[in-house]
């Protein structure tokens, strides 16, 4: 099983989790059900998937204590001010079907519209009501997370970003490392672009795993909590199979040369606009 980590503000999270991007609502509550039956415990879903309420569904069915699940979701980019934030708050709340949600992220920060602070203020404001457990944020770049933790004092628990061994966002690790905020992976095997790729097929080969298990086992290895994501019940149970190897002082080695300041496969956070 996972081990649970502690946050900056008390709570802990599983550091292996099951996402739900792209997939698709009206198999949601199917594939998050396989996740939980495979030993997930932490669900990361947004309101720009349109797949909470599958979500909440799976939530419902899955003969799993409430307790027992760690579920995460994302403030959508159109509406991080204050009123419209709790609104769509509202509404994620009523599509998972639960009180309290563990952690609730501001999906991007969209600095062109600059409201991102109002957003993150927002988002204090509902953890003092005790309707958050835990707050943080996803795609912050440096001055970001400096800014909103400037102007309130509140550090985020927890910074979602892209991250694989294309793409290993070191730098900023550092400066998470130095305020405590936890670094949580999305696109872990870039958005598979890297489960053909030499170097990691050769360590898998040598640990008898799949790609996948190779890297996923990477980012655990590398201190991150990680989401892969997957619509195919026997892959969703593999990628939990990580826990029964370790990648050697080698292999890390060669996992960490594979890493390009331009192995983005995302939006950039620095100038993504769009609103959903």
């Amino acid at each position: 099983m996972p081990e649970q980590i502690s946050l900056n503000d008390g709570s802990t999270i599983p550091r292996l989790g099951l996402g739900v991007w792209q997939v698709d609502p009206a198999i949601t509550a199917k594939v998050v059900g396989w996740g939980i039956k495979a030993g997930y415990r932490l669900i990361d879903t947004a309101e720009g998937y349109q797949n909470e309420k599958g979500v909440g569904e799976a939530i419902r069915s899955a003969g799993v204590p409430r307790g027992e699940l760690f579920i995460t979701s994302k403030l959508r980019n159109g509406a991080h001010q204050r009123d419209a934030a709790l609104r769509a708050f509202d509404d994620t709340m009523d599509k998972l079907g639960i009180e309290q949600i563990d952690l609730f992220l501001i999906h991007w920060p969209v600095p062109s519209q600059d409201k991102y602070v109002e957003a993150w203020q927002t988002l204090i404001e509902l953890q003092k009501a005790g309707r958050i457990k835990s707050v943080g944020v996803s795609n912050f770049n440096r001055d970001h997370l400096e800014r909103i933790i400037g102007e309130t004092g509140v550090t985020p628990a927890v910074n979602q970003i892209e991250l694989h061994p294309r793409f290993q966002q070191r730098e900023i690790r550092e400066l998470h490392a130095r305020h405590n905020i936890h670094t949580e992976s999305w696109s872990p095997l870039g958005s598979g672009r890297l489960l053909g790729d030499p170097t990691i097929a050769g360590i898998a080969a040598k640990h008898g795993k799949s790609a996948a298990q190779t890297m996923i086992r990477w980012h655990l290895q590398e201190g991150l909590i990680v989401i892969p994501k997957s619509v195919h019940q026997d892959r969703i149970s593999a990628n939990f199979d990580v826990f029964d190897f370790e990648l050697d002082a080698q292999d890390l080695k060669a996992i960490r040369g594979m890493d390009s300041a331009d192995g983005r496969v995302g939006p950039n956070p620095a100038t993504a606009a769009f609103l959903f």
